[in-house]
């Protein structure tokens, strides 16, 4: 099993990953990041959605509210035009915040949003392919998952997306 390097920069995570995550079987796939920063209108919109997500016993989410109540006009003006929600505004203030960091999450105005600001950004297929380099999941669990996930979680991807997906993971066995 790869170990946590403590120095990493933290994970930023948004609502989608810990749900679609938490539905998928692998939640404990965040553990393998030193420190899993949720926002609290993260935290609320999970514990509606999915509160199981919220008390995994591998997983230690610190729930943070950023400090800034004010975005930086560069946020301000991306969450206007793409029409950013509480949870990814937060989330997205909140990698700000702490520079150099990953943010976690699956929607696509959100992502947008990162890539425009510099921040690093992934999703739940990141985090479950990661899963393969890391040592945490074989290839073929990662296969089974990804095969699964139509119908067992509430991600939203297009078949086409998950199918070149399914065949990249295919190729490496």
């Amino acid at each position: 099993m790869a170990t946590i390097d403590p120095a990493a920069p933290p994970v930023v995570c948004d609502a989608g990953p810990l749900i679609h995550l938490d539905e998928l079987g692998c939640l404990d796939l965040l553990a393998d990041f030193a420190r899993v920063l949720v926002p609290e209108s993260v935290r609320s919109e999970v514990q509606v959605h999915r509160p199981s997500a919220l008390t995994h016993p591998a997983v230690r989410l610190v729930v943070i509210t950023p400090t800034s109540s004010t975005e930086p006009a560069a946020l301000e003006a991306l969450a206007r035009v793409l029409v950013l929600h509480t949870g990814e505004l937060d989330a997205l203030r909140l990698a700000l915040e702490h520079g150099r960091c990953l943010l976690l999450t699956d929607d696509t105005a959100a992502r947008l949003a990162a890539g425009n600001l510099g921040v690093a950004v992934h999703g739940t297929i990141g985090v479950l392919v990661r899963s393969i380099r890391r040592n945490r999941r074989t290839a073929k669990q990662v296969l089974a998952v990804l095969q699964s996930l139509p119908q067992q979680s509430t991600l939203h991807l297009k078949r086409s997306l998950l199918d070149s997906i399914i065949r990249e993971v295919e190729s490496s066995i």
